[in-house]
């Protein structure tokens, strides 16, 4: 056991009350480094709650305990550090089973939490909008179901004196209510959802339509996302255009998927979205609820994978985030590598910002490399773009402006009959004008 100073651990940090827990990790078949990964990032998790770590606890084994996920003498040697450390929570680094959730918090007698609990926590604390909050409340609810049978366990089976439950212990009657309503909840947030839901599709319709590529910002939660928003939209023609989206140095600091629209002077506009971090094992309660949310990746014709190049880890990130991308059916879209946070990385064989085929080792936090990203941007979308040939009757005039928003104009001549625009554009904008279209010179 790794025990820290106790001192001062329940104080104010940004007005918010701290409160300490006790770690216990389980290592399977883990590697030695991967476990000491998994439990650094718990407490991570830890933090991002505001909940301090006094104290670490692991064991080894083949396999967890059916009943109590670690062994008899290490749920006593957990229990006692308890009382005498006067922990108020005990964090465990898997998602416990309800048999395991009752008994732990039994024989520990304080409040248990596992790892998809605490990042539903984290998850409902750090919520913003009404969509997001529902979300979170929505995955809450399903985590919290299996885990009823016990909570009422204080009540006995003290029978009931009249109705159809009379055969039944108060704690039985509570049970079925409690999961009545939970239902019944249930069901009133999937009609909210399913609205919100056909809003964003209503949205995503418009921004299709309009023709503007649209990139998105992926990774693994804090490996600066939103820092890299930032940093683009202050290099906007107007940066006040833009609004800035949260910036922090904590895990799950954005949930909501935000779409900025950032284009520098004399240049073409992309649609920049930016939406929640990836994590390894992110519950899949929360991968199902935030599916909609997360959708606004899988029609985006760039994507900007960012990594923390200074997390000895990075690759495992990075593993984590294609599976995630696997899963939401956002893979084979193509991606740009953000290598962030490169200024922290002592061993670097070249100057930053560097750029290596579809890569870029930068540092957002500093501002390096922004103008540089931009570039490789612009160039990644124009390997799919064709030149383009447009005729445009003076009548139809307004289809220059839609042209000079969603593709790259290359000229404009005005002449007798009309208006000749070179432009260089996707299929969907060359579809779009077809009948305005007169050739299509080469594939860039």
């Amino acid at each position: 056991m790794d025990a820290m100073n106790t001192e001062d651990i329940s104080t104010t940090q940004n007005e918010e009350i701290w409160q300490n827990a006790i770690l216990v990790g389980l290592q399977t078949d883990q590697k030695d480094d991967v476990f000491e990964r998994m439990m650094e990032e718990l407490e991570q998790l830890a933090e991002a709650c505001h909940i301090y770590t006094i104290a670490v606890f692991t064991q080894r084994a083949q396999n967890p305990v059916h009943a109590t996920y670690i062994g008899s003498g290490k749920v006593a040697e957990v229990a006692h550090a308890v009382k005498e450390l006067e922990a108020a929570y005990v964090i465990f680094d898997q998602t416990l089973s309800p048999m395991q959730f009752r008994n732990l918090n039994k024989e520990l007698g304080v409040e248990v939490m596992d790892r998809t609990g605490l990042i539903l926590r984290i998850f409902a604390e750090q919520a913003r909008t009404r969509e997001a909050r529902l979300q979170v409340e929505h995955a809450q609810l399903q985590y919290i179901m299996p885990r009823l049978a016990g909570m009422w366990t204080h009540l006995g089976r003290q029978a009931g004196s009249s109705g159809s439950m009379s055969n039944r212990g108060i704690g039985e009657t509570q049970l079925e209510l409690d999961r009545r309503h939970i239902e019944r909840r249930m069901a009133e947030l999937e009609k909210e959802l399913k609205g919100i839901a056909k809003e964003r599709t209503t949205q995503r319709e418009k921004r299709l339509r309009s023709g503007i590529p649209r990139v998105s910002l992926v990774g693994y939660t804090n490996a600066g996302k939103s820092t890299i928003m930032n940093r683009l939209l202050a290099i906007n023609e107007n940066p006040l255009d833009g609004k800035n989206v949260l910036e922090q140095d904590k895990l799950f600091a954005t949930l909501d998927t935000t779409v900025r629209k950032i284009q520098p002077k004399g240049e073409r506009p992309i649609l920049l979205s930016d939406t929640v971090g990836f994590i390894d094992e992110l519950p899949t309660s929360l991968v199902k609820a935030f599916r909609s949310t997360l959708e606004e990746v899988k029609y985006a014709d760039l994507l900007i994978q960012v990594i923390d190049y200074s997390d000895s880890d990075y690759r495992a990130c990075m593993k984590v985030t294609e599976e995630t991308l696997r899963e939401i059916g956002a893979a084979g879209i193509p991606m740009i590598c953000v290598f962030n946070k490169a200024d922290l990385v002592h061993d670097l064989p070249y100057e930053i910002p560097a750029v290596r085929n579809d890569s870029i080792y930068m540092s957002a936090g500093t501002g390096i490399g922004i103008r540089q990203l931009w570039e490789l941007i612009s160039k990644k979308l124009r390997e799919n773009m064709q030149e383009c040939q447009f005729h445009i009757p003076y009548t139809q005039g307004s289809i220059l402006h839609r042209l000079q928003e969603s593709a790259e104009v290359l000229s404009v001549d005005y002449q007798a009959e009309g208006i000749a625009v070179t432009a260089r554009c996707g299929d969907e904008i060359k579809n779009r004008y077809q009948e305005f279209a007169v050739g299509v010179d080469a594939v860039i």
